[in-house]
């Protein structure tokens, strides 16, 4: 897959993904699932990230620093598949013509599974962004349709926690990231616009809270770290050979 008229500057991909991970904004992916992304990447799998938004404005970014900051984290990952869908930070909504945009994407890459933001939360951009992903996963498979690419249906949507809610998780399951704990660190940390930047020490206190949360969920499963992930639907196994 090479570039595409209604998707300006889409990197080249010379296979479908396996995994694509869509994010309100840069940096809800990496805070969510970035040691899940790490370990999906060093495991061979095609993984991509798909930011909707630039994230901006905020007090001490621009959506240049936002770039520069989006292609260190990216890096620090494993280097995933990654494109910017451009739709207005702070104004998502699951609008037609999003849904329609998206729709192609997912036409485009063929994504076997998806990952979107948990269903619940404060910030009205994460809710649209799930809304807007589980109407564009229908959309994809349409025939007779505008929508850019054949028509495909990613099989499953999986939910990660990137959350503004006092919530209590109660995960589907728990992916088992410590060997990914530094991978993901860095890649929050490459986002020093938003973590660092006039925080002072609460900067550090913000980075040790998200290790404190992978720590508990790596707890409960009997490793140091671990990221949750929530599903609306049973999961399958063909055998029990990877449950712990």
């Amino acid at each position: 897959m090479n570039s595409h008229p209604d998707y300006p500057n889409l990197p080249p991909l010379d296979a479908p993904l396996d995994i694509l991970v869509v994010a309100p904004h840069p940096d809800d992916a990496e805070l969510g699932m970035g040691g899940t992304i790490s370990l999906l990447c060093t495991q061979g799998k095609k993984v991509g990230v798909l930011d909707l938004t630039n994230g901006e404005p905020t007090p001490y970014g621009s959506p240049e620093i936002r770039r520069e900051e989006t292609a260190i984290a990216n890096q620090a990952l494993g280097n995933p598949w990654r494109y910017n869908l451009g739709m207005r930070n702070r104004y998502l909504e699951p609008s037609i013509e999003n849904r329609h945009r998206l729709a192609g994407l997912f036409r485009l890459t063929k994504p076997r599974w998806i990952f979107a933001p948990y269903w619940s939360d404060a910030h009205p951009d994460h809710v649209a962004a799930t809304e807007l992903v589980e109407a564009a996963r229908f959309w994809s498979k349409l025939t007779k349709s505008d929508i850019p690419g054949e028509p495909f249906h990613p099989s499953r949507i999986f939910y990660y926690y990137c959350i503004h809610l006092k919530l209590v998780p109660q995960p589907a399951f728990i992916v088992d990231i410590t060997q990914h704990w530094e991978s993901k660190a860095a890649s929050v940390n490459a986002y020093q616009s938003q973590f660092v930047t006039g925080r002072g020490s609460e900067a550090l206190s913000f980075l040790e809270r998200y290790r404190e949360d992978a720590g508990f969920w790596g707890k409960a499963i009997g490793s140091r770290y671990g990221e949750p992930f929530a599903s609306k639907e049973p999961i399958a196994f063909k055998d029990l050979g990877s449950l712990q």
